[in-house]
């Protein structure tokens, strides 16, 4: 981070404190609707750009955004996944270094595609940080072919690309490893020192139930509740009931919670793109304006012959995007939330958006700002 862009927002950092919470929250609360509860968790999630020419200043970027974010009383980060793309490839793997430039913020993936994945090889990876970072990690984790899969398959598997399974199938091996169930029919001692486990080494405690999936339809929701895990709502889902998005997702938090072991209290956190302008520049405020009106079209019907529905990125001050949140069937029915940051802006502005979230639209919609790194 630049030392002109630490300056700019070193009294914001500060308005994570008590008497700002108190003040700032009774102020801006005065002008917007109150849910029946606060919001109780405040996520971000990140895509990670990088230069195809220089990709470590991208990744540090990354870190930093993170570290931001638990300074400012955020309960959660979470990346997104990108293969052969210039975004996080390897998401467990900056969540681990994340997880030593960091001590209380919760870590998540917004989400790992199992296409992609050896479900044993990433429980091992999985338990490896959740363990680095304290008990912190959140996967989330979808299923599905990968990308472009045709012109991938030779690559990824050059001799069983044909029978690879993307069904639900690969997730539940994934959770049988985290949970620690037999992964093979060996354990003992080979030799004089080679000691095996049945089981994924190393086991994380608790890393099962913080597991998530990340859903775009009525099936997968059910399908995540049924099988115990935490479900992240999609930005972008299919118009199977509605053509009105808000009416989907809630249509899919429904479905969730009434297939799910622990009802209402099942964990839903959903994911919308926020922009606030409280601390933009005027050439900010111009370019995401531009960004949002390009993207916009693409919300006003389902797209596709699968009928894709895309929210709408929420633009303007806190106060203004706190009631359209507020106007937002699904947002009426959870208390936490990943906001995504928009993909292709740059470091400053990720400082501003971010900034503005934990200090103003956070505390309008009822939340309070965790406390500082442990």
């Amino acid at each position: 981070m630049t030392a002109d862009v630490v300056d700019r927002h070193s009294t914001v950092l500060h308005a994570a404190c008590p008497s700002w919470g108190r003040e700032g929250r009774e102020r801006t609360l005065e002008r917007v609707p109150t849910p029946d509860h606060a919001l109780r968790t405040l996520g971000f999630l990140t895509i990670g750009l990088f230069d195809r020419d220089d990709p470590r200043a991208g990744h540090e970027s990354t870190l930093e955004i993170i570290q931001l974010g638990e300074r400012l009383g955020f309960d959660s980060a979470w990346v997104r996944h990108r293969h052969l793309q210039y975004g996080i490839s390897s998401p467990v793997a900056v969540l681990a270094a994340a997880s030593q430039r960091t001590s209380r913020i919760e870590l998540g993936t917004a989400v790992i595609p199992l296409g992609w994945e050896n479900p044993l090889r990433l429980a091992e990876d999985l338990a490896t940080v959740d363990l680095l970072s304290g008990g912190r990690l959140n996967p989330g984790v979808s299923v599905g072919p990968p990308m472009n899969y045709d012109a991938v398959k030779d690559a990824l598997y050059p001799d069983t690309g044909d029978a690879e399974d993307f069904g639900y199938r690969r997730v539940e091996r994934l959770l049988d490893h985290v949970a620690g169930k037999p992964a093979s029919t060996y354990s003992g001692v080979k030799g004089v020192v080679e000691e095996f486990s049945e089981r994924v080494e190393p086991h994380a405690d608790g890393l099962r139930g913080r597991l998530w999936y990340g859903g775009a339809s009525l099936r997968s929701a059910q399908w995540a509740g049924e099988h115990d895990m935490n479900f992240l709502t999609s930005s972008v889902v299919k118009a199977e009931e509605s053509e009105d998005f808000a009416e989907v997702q809630l249509s899919h938090v429904r479905r969730f919670r009434a297939h799910h072991p622990n009802g209402e209290r099942a964990r839903v956190s959903q994911g919308l793109v926020v922009i606030p302008t409280d601390g933009a520049t005027a050439g900010q405020k111009s370019r995401y304006r531009a960004y949002v009106e390009k993207r916009t079209p693409r919300t006003r019907s389902p797209q596709g012959p699968a009928r894709m529905m895309f929210a709408r990125d929420l633009l303007g001050t806190s106060e203004q995007i706190a009631e359209q949140l507020y106007a937002h069937a699904a947002f009426r029915e959870i208390d936490e939330v990943a906001f995504a940051l928009p993909f292709s802006f740059g470091h400053d502005d990720y400082v501003q958006i971010l900034t503005d979230i934990a200090t103003e639209l956070g505390p309008a919609l009822g939340w309070q700002p965790a406390a500082g790194p442990r």
